[in-house]
């Protein structure tokens, strides 16, 4: 095999000699190049008419352009705020990073929900209880015939209509009323970033241990247990600093005081609508992908497993779903991509995302382009680094050809 790998009469064949490039239209690199420069030569005149057309028009009825209008204040009342804001004071960008802000609460916890609310419909419908198979066949085809829109508007109307917060229902310490759900929260403190800064080094270390751990299986057969370890820092270490630091627990509960709710935080009736539809409607989506990925696992692995004694949830979570997850997750990404940009129709319920606070700001400034320009960015940017996440996720749970 070396003596024919080493044979000159064969340097030929394996490696044929490449001829000149010629400037001649018969020369499929010359009409390569040519088309390619002619396309984007195209592209760039219809770009270049299109902005020069529009900065002409733009002048001859007066209207600014540029972006120097994200400077000046904003005066818009916003009432979900992730970070502290005054309409009287703080200018448009900051507005705008609120939009964001809340564009992202929603997307990041509603694909999280959908994702957990998905995969247990999409395992219900593989069972072989009767009941339980077409009770969530029954979800999954009902939920995916309307359109999200109506559902959204259905949670809000549904929302709207509890009852006013002197009648509000109690679940313990939770109030619900039409002014939205009122919980509790812990009153954060110095103890409680330590803890999480020791959570963060916890998941560092837990990823550090498991790599270790995988090598030395690779190495000697037997494996150290990760599991334990990784409950112990990620949980054990951040309440270990916690009691160190003297334990603090200041629970600030919401009580009634005159007709609405002091202490506590809100969950308004506008985020949880939107929250709830959105969820609900991708995880009908979701539900059939992971019941397709089931399905893709030969039975034979099923049986395998059951004659290894192994109970049915056991070889589910064990066996079945992991190979699953190769089929998964690819069509995943595309329902977690329709979820971002259905909180689009946020504004339809009053909720303040980006595009609501961006179409109020257009109103106000007269700068459309400008902001239909940084809503067009905004989810390309969260598009993308979602993409991005998927695809990475993907080449790691893919089997590896040796």
């Amino acid at each position: 095999m070396s003596h024919a790998a080493g044979d000159p009469r064969l340097i030929g064949a394996q490696q044929a000699p490449r001829k000149p490039w010629r400037l001649s239209w018969s020369d499929p690199r010359t009409r390569n190049v040519v088309w390619q420069v002619v396309v984007i030569g195209a592209v760039g005149a219809v770009l270049w008419y299109l902005i020069g057309n529009t900065n002409r028009n733009l002048a001859a009825r007066h209207i600014a352009t540029g972006f120097g209008f994200l400077g000046r204040t904003a005066g818009i009342p916003i009432g979900e705020q992730p970070i502290p804001y005054n309409s009287a004071t703080d200018t448009f960008a900051k507005a705008l990073l609120e939009g964001i802000l809340n564009t992202l609460k929603v997307a990041v916890v509603g694909i999280i929900l959908a994702t957990i609310w998905g995969t247990l419909i999409g395992i219900g419908r593989t069972s072989r209880n009767w009941l339980v198979a077409r009770l969530t066949a029954i979800y999954v085809e009902t939920l995916r015939d309307i359109p999200v829109l109506l559902q959204l508007l259905f949670w809000y109307t549904l929302l709207q209509g509890l009852p006013a917060p002197r009648q509000a229902m109690r679940l313990g310490s939770i109030f619900l009323s039409n002014r939205g759900i009122k919980i509790p929260v812990l009153v954060w403190s110095g103890a409680y970033s330590w803890a999480v800064l020791g959570g963060v080094l916890g998941i560092g270390l837990t990823v550090v241990w498991a790599r270790w751990a995988k090598r030395r299986r690779d190495e000697t057969g037997s494996a150290p247990p990760v599991w334990p370890v990784a409950l112990g820092l990620i949980i054990g270490l951040p309440v270990l600093i916690w009691a160190l630091l003297g334990a603090p627990h200041v629970v600030d509960a919401p009580a009634l005081h005159g007709f609405n709710f002091v202490g506590g935080a809100t969950i308004t009736p506008e985020y949880a609508a939107l929250l709830l539809g959105l969820s609900i409607y991708t995880a009908a989506y979701i539900a059939e992908i992971v019941r397709s990925g089931i399905q893709s696992v030969p039975h034979g692995q099923w049986e395998a497993a059951g004659a290894l004694g192994l109970r049915r949830g056991t070889v589910l979570r064990m066996v079945v779903l992991p190979q699953a997850l190769r089929v998964i997750i690819p069509p995943m990404t595309s329902q977690y991509l329709n979820l971002t940009k259905n909180s689009s129709l946020a504004v339809a319920i009053g909720y303040q995302d980006i595009v609501s606070i961006a179409n109020t700001t257009l109103n106000q400034t007269g700068q459309a382009i400008e902001g239909i320009a940084i809503i067009m960015a905004v989810y390309l940017v969260i598009s993308l680094s979602i993409s991005l996440f998927m695809n990475w996720y993907n080449a790691r749970m893919a089997l590896v050809e040796r």
